[in-house]
Parts: C-alpha cells; sequence; structure tokens
C-alpha cells in the first residue's frame, strides 16, 4: 500500500519531462531526412551556446534554472555555470511523480542464475534510505567515496544515493587489484568505501573483501566500509569501521532531499590509465554531463515506451556510468544490469538474455563480439532475437568483417546499427549514428558523422583540415557539455595531454580519416600507428584486413622496430572455433592483407594463438601485445587483465618462431 510517505514535495522549477521515447521538440515525425540533419548539424556548432540551451532546458530538470550557457575560459569549460540540479533526482524522483513509477529500471540477473526486477520506485526507496542512512552518519558533499562493487543492484543504488547528497565518488572496476584500489582511495581522499563480500566470475568468487581490506589498511582516510552480502562467504570484519549494507539501510527513512548542486559540482572521478605514468582522474561535473548523456541517450538509441535497453558493460568504466546508470535512468528507459562473463557457462548466455528479457536495443564491444563471432552460430541461432530492434558497438572501431556479422546474424539484416565514438574524458557519445533524429545510411566501420553541437575534426600534422581519404589526427574545435571538468589535481597535465598538440582543440589522441561524404573512419590510437617505411598504417586497417580471411575470429596488430623499414607489423590471429590451423596459413594471411591493403601492411609476423590479451570489459590490450612483441619484460600494468596465460602464450609464439629462424 502507498500512503504517500515516500513521496518528495512537489517541485515547481523545471518544467515537465518529455515522454520516454519522445523526439527533441523540433524533429518532425518519422525524423529528418539526410540532407536536413546534414544542414542542422552544420547550423548546431555555429552557435554552440543557442544550440545547447533549448536541449538543457528540455532533457534535464533544474532546481534552479540556468541563465547563462557557458563560462569558456580554454581549456576549462563551465557549462550552465548558475543553475543547479541534482542527477539522483533527474534518474529517479520526476520518474516516480509521473508514469514510470512502476516502470521496470533494471532488469538484474547474476551470473549463477538469480534474477530481480527493480522498478523506479523500489530503486527510489532504496535509494533514499541510503542517502539518508549517510546523511544520519554525518557525511555530506565535502566528503569523498570509493565504490569497489560487481554488478549487483547494490551499485546503482550507491551511485545514485551519493549523488544525491552531493558526494563525488569513484567507481573502481571490481577486476582491481588492492595496490590500484588502495591508490585511487589515497587519492581521492576518501572516507568511505562501499564494497562486497565477494562476487562471481566464471563460476568463481572474487573475494572483493579480501582485495578492500588490504587496500584500506593503507589509506587512513577512510572511516567506514559498508559491505554488501553477495555470495555469503565468511570474510575479516573491522569492529567499529565495518558496516553491514542491509543493517544500514534500516536506518535510514523513505525520503532525503537531494542536493541542489552547482552545474559544475563534480559528480565522480574516472581513473583512466594510460600506457605510462600514473592514472589521470578525469573529473565530470553535473550539469553539463547530465545534459550529455540524456541528450545523446535520446538522438543515437530513439528510445521508445516499450524498449529493453542492454549496455552490455560494466559500470566500473565510463561506458556503464554513461549508458547504464546516468543517460538510461534519466531517460527513463529500462534496462539489463549483469553481473557476470557474457560467454559463461556458455557462448549463448548473452543470446539467451537478449530472448528472456525482449531486449530490443543491444549496445556491446567490437571486441566481445568478436569473441562470440568465435563460437559459431549454432549458439545463437537456437534463441529468440526477434524482440531486437538496434544494435550498437562501443570501445573502439568495429571491423566491417564484425560488423557484417553482427547485422546479418544477430540482427537479421534488419536492425540498424549505431557505431558510437567516444572516451573517458568526452562523458558521452561525440560521433555516431543518430537514430533518433535521421535515418543515416550505413557504412559497415565507419562511425558516421558528429552528433549535434559536436565540432570534431580531421587534421594533419601541421593543424591544417585534411582532404577526403587523408588521414590524420582527430580534434574537437569547441568545448560540448560531457567534457571532463579537469584532471583532478593536476591542472598542468590537463593542458598538455589534451590541448597542447593542437592549441585551441581538444585532442583525443585517435588516428581517422572522412571520406567525401563526411563520415570518419577510426583507425586506432595515434601512438599506435605504424610507420612503415614511411608509411603511416593504423592497427586497426591491419586488423580489418585478417579479420575479413575466413575462419578468423579475432586480430590484434602492434609494431615492432626493424633497423631497414622503421617499423613493421607483427600480427597475433585467433581462430573461430573448429577452423584448423594449416601449416601454411601464417602466410596465406599475410598475402591476403598485401592484396586487400598493399605490400607495405604485409606483416612481418602472423602468429596463431588461442587468446589474445584483453581487459575484463573486453577490450584488447595492445600496450601488452606491443611489449611482448618487443621482447620487454616487463609488459606494464595488468590489474584489468582477463587472462593472464595469454600473455605467456604470445610469449611461447615469439619464442618458438625465433627458435626456428635462428640468430637474426
Amino acid at each position: 500500500m502507498d500512503d504517500g510517505s515516500r513521496r518528495p514535495p512537489e517541485r515547481a522549477a523545471g518544467g515537465p519531462v518529455p515522454p520516454t521515447g519522445s523526439r527533441s521538440a523540433d524533429v518532425p515525425p518519422g525524423g529528418w531526412t539526410v540532407e536536413r540533419y546534414r544542414q542542422h548539424l552544420a547550423e548546431s556548432v555555429r552557435d554552440i551556446r543557442a544550440f545547447w540551451e533549448p536541449v538543457a532546458r528540455r532533457e534535464v530538470r533544474w532546481m534552479h534554472p540556468f541563465t547563462e550557457v557557458l563560462d569558456w575560459k580554454p581549456p576549462y569549460a563551465r557549462w550552465f555555470p548558475d543553475g543547479r540540479l541534482n542527477a539522483s533526482d533527474n534518474c529517479l524522483d520526476r520518474h516516480i511523480e509521473g508514469p514510470n513509477r512502476h516502470r521496470v529500471a533494471f532488469y538484474w540477473e547474476g551470473e549463477s542464475g538469480e534474477r530481480r526486477a527493480i522498478t523506479y520506485d523500489e530503486l527510489y526507496q532504496d535509494v533514499n534510505r541510503l542517502a539518508s542512512a549517510l546523511a544520519l552518519r554525518g557525511f555530506s558533499p565535502s566528503d569523498m567515496a570509493a565504490i569497489y562493487l560487481p554488478m549487483v543492484p547494490e551499485l546503482p543504488v550507491t551511485m545514485l544515493a551519493l549523488a544525491r547528497l552531493g558526494i563525488p565518488f569513484t567507481t573502481v572496476f571490481s577486476g582491481f587489484s588492492a595496490q590500484a584500489l588502495g591508490d585511487r582511495i589515497r587519492d581521492l581522499g576518501a572516507r568511505v568505501l562501499f564494497t562486497a563480500d565477494g562476487g562471481y566470475r566464471r563460476g568463481r568468487v572474487v573475494p572483493l573483501k579480501a582485495v578492500a581490506e588490504e587496500a584500506v589498511s593503507n589509506a587512513p582516510s577512510v572511516d567506514t566500509v559498508v559491505v554488501v552480502r553477495r555470495t555469503g562467504e565468511e570474510v575479516p570484519k573491522h569492529p567499529t569501521r565495518d558496516v553491514d549494507w542491509t543493517t544500514l539501510l534500516e536506518t535510514g527513512s523513505n525520503y532525503h532531499p537531494p542536493y541542489a548542486a552547482a552545474s559544475d559540482h563534480l559528480l565522480y572521478l574516472l581513473y583512466s590509465s594510460g600506457t605510462t605514468g600514473s592514472p589521470k582522474a578525469i573529473a565530470h561535473g553535473t550539469g553539463g554531463y547530465m545534459v550529455h548523456v540524456t541528450a545523446t541517450t535520446r538522438w543515437v538509441f530513439d528510445p521508445q515506451p516499450s524498449d529493453v535497453f542492454w549496455c552490455a558493460a560494466d559500470v566500473g568504466w565510463v561506458t556503464g556510468h554513461s549508458y547504464i546508470i546516468f543517460g538510461p535512468l534519466s531517460a527513463g528507459l529500462t534496462g539489463v544490469l549483469y553481473e557476470g562473463a557474457f560467454d559463461h557457462p556458455s557462448p549463448s548466455r548473452m543470446w539467451e538474455m537478449v530472448e528472456r528479457y525482449r531486449v530490443s536495443i543491444l549496445y556491446t564491444s567490437p571486441t566481445a563480439l568478436r569473441g562470440l563471432r568465435r563460437a559459431g552460430e549454432a549458439a545463437l541461432r537456437t534463441h529468440d532475437r526477434s524482440s531486437l530492434r538496434l544494435l550498437g558497438t562501443v570501445g573502439e572501431a568495429i571491423n566491417p568483417d564484425v560488423w557484417e556479422w553482427y547485422h546479418r546474424e544477430v540482427g537479421g539484416g534488419r536492425c540498424p546499427i549505431v557505431d558510437t565514438w567516444w572516451q573517458t574524458e568526452t562523458g558521452g557519445i561525440m560521433i555516431s549514428s543518430a537514430t533518433g533524429l535521421a535515418a543515416i545510411p550505413h557504412k559497415p566501420g565507419s562511425a558516421a558523422w558528429p552528433l549535434p553541437g559536436i565540432d570534431a575534426g580531421v587534421v594533419n600534422e601541421q593543424g591544417e583540415p585534411t582532404a577526403p581519404g587523408e588521414k590524420g589526427f582527430v580534434v574537437i574545435r569547441q568545448p560540448w557539455p560531457g567534457m571532463l571538468l579537469r584532471i583532478q589535481g593536476n591542472d598542468e597535465r590537463y593542458r598538455s595531454a589534451y590541448w597542447t598538440r593542437f592549441p585551441g582543440s581538444y585532442y583525443p589522441g585517435d588516428y581517422a580519416y572522412r571520406d567525401s561524404d563526411g563520415y570518419f573512419w577510426f583507425l586506432g590510437r595515434a601512438d599506435e600507428v605504424l610507420k612503415v617505411a614511411g608509411h603511416r598504417l593504423g592497427t586497426i586497417e591491419i586488423e580489418d584486413a585478417l579479420l575479413s580471411y575466413p575462419g578468423v575470429a579475432e586480430a590484434a596488430v602492434c609494431g615492432r622496430a626493424d633497423e631497414l623499414r622503421g617499423e613493421v607489423p607483427v600480427a597475433f590471429v585467433v581462430l573461430r572455433d573448429g577452423t584448423v590451423a594449416e601449416p601454411g596459413l601464417p602466410d596465406d594471411l599475410r598475402e591476403h592483407v598485401a592484396q586487400r591493403i598493399g605490400k607495405i601492411a604485409r606483416p612481418e609476423e602472423v602468429h596463431i594463438v588461442r587468446s589474445i590479451p584483453k581487459t575484463r570489459s573486453g577490450k584488447i590490450m595492445r600496450r601488452v601485445v606491443k611489449a611482448v612483441a618487443e621482447g620487454r619484460a616487463d609488459v606494464g600494468d595488468l590489474t584489468t587483465l582477463e587472462d593472464g596465460a595469454s600473455v605467456e602464450e604470445i610469449r611461447g609464439a615469439l619464442r618458438s618462431l625465433a627458435r626456428q629462424l635462428g640468430p637474426r
């Protein structure tokens, strides 16, 4: 029975919330023509303030409406600086006040098969109880929090409760080591850590509390550790510091008012590690970020009231923040939250879940798709996928051959594919087809055009715009709402990492070209571009060619120093299940690349391996592949590595070849 006790007071500011699935006010039913959309894109970047103002007022509820759109003091942007709002209010309160109150917010599934359907109202109640309980313990916006949880419902509850209180947080991927977790806690100065007794991964219990205990032992700022009971394993308990999650919630009340955060109030930090140096603490604010992720959720995925949206990622990464939690909940979607590996206990796990929850929008990584394709079509075709209407990819460029498989086999040849380009620093999607605005023709392997309000281009070494088909460096020429506020505590690194390579423009570090229609084709990270005899080749170009060969499931390419040519490509290839590695296959693959791209791209070596080093989120660790290919003993940080045996297998393949060739 609803006695009304958990309802917040009536809200005057912010105006009505567009119903889920509604298009932007200036988009006609059925969307724009391609030509009209092109015009809209050009108009949107002529005056970015004029463009983003109505978007911000429409997509986000403001507790105190803004009067200024942008305070731009390069390279720092403050979006909607005099406005106030709350991310939790936008994700929950405005929905439980309307028709979405009893809509499912998340279908949750544990790796071992437990299932829950959590409504917006139920999520709202738990978030309020946790926020209230933390406030009673004296936590406030002046504190910092760290989260080290598996993909369980308590994870979004924690993030939204902290946002409700205005407490900035960092979510640390549950595969990170004690040292990595401790480093982040100390850097942040976190007062509270949220963790669990354990989590499940490929049928094994991951001892999260033991890892957390080691991390906290060297983090004096932490005075409270909140522990979720997930596995029931016996874990050490500190008598005064540790608090049981369920017990804590019982001390909270049904409603706690959301903190009216300034638009540039720090919402969260994510630590983005590079190939060298310490991880960068990427800081995201509240107002601009919420505008960006809410608008792009609508523009790119065109959500309808009946949709079930599965962003098959981990909340420990920015994809999970933006398109599992804040974007979809702000837009009022029903999402899927899954704890485990997508191919456990069988390669059909993802397709079973698509059928079970009638998933209509599936958003995952090209690397995950390559792994699933490796198992063959049998696991796929035994499950009903007729509910799917839109497919998406995130994380890195999708190879054309994988795109075709995704479109043909997963989507039955009827689902559009949105290939999205963005990164931790951008906050949300920057370049992609926008199915909610126009039906843009497909080009397999291309991310299409920048989204409205995003002024992106490709330039040469001198910073001049490249001609169609000419390779160069991606730049963003004007600020955008989802952009990082800063690198926390390191202004010099922020300037040098993103703003000095091409003065006046943001440099994300990616290599690409635009074709004659303006489509973007991403070729990999600029620091992964090979320079072979003076010719620049993107690693993804060579990987695309290898993946187009029958029987190839995955490929990773790196460069190795060569006295004559500067660098030569070295490739590591995984075959599809059931494909036999004939003795002449490596040479056939080398010639296949030469025919597809040119002799300059022919790999010096091709090694057939059973696995390639990848993160637990499914991204190839190319820096590790390169380090091993170059013979380095120290391959860098491996805390996110899914399978350490993959590194040793590559080392073994190289040693075997060295023995065959003899001294060089």
